[in-house]
């Protein structure tokens, strides 16, 4: 293993020991968790998200008005 380190934002760091102690863990190993989570397979988390992989479903990048416009986009393009 190599050291490194890393900044973080204090509550963010705060957040992340009090999940490693609740979790039975140091804060080094839910570190390595989660970043061997987040680069497996070479997906990122859209990637692996069923919602957005399924072309059918999802298409495309969502429209930054959805919820204020959701009638128009749900029922207008049927």
């Amino acid at each position: 293993m190599h050291r490194t380190t890393i900044m973080l934002p204090a509550k963010l760091k705060a957040r992340a020991a009090k999940r490693a102690k609740q979790m039975g863990i140091s804060l080094g190993e839910l570190i390595r968790d989660c970043l061997a989570a987040a680069l497996r397979n070479g997906k990122n988390a859209r990637e692996m998200d069923p919602l957005f992989a399924d072309a059918v479903v999802y298409d495309g990048p969502a429209p930054v008005d959805g919820i204020q416009n959701l009638d128009h986009y749900v029922y207008d393009q049927l």
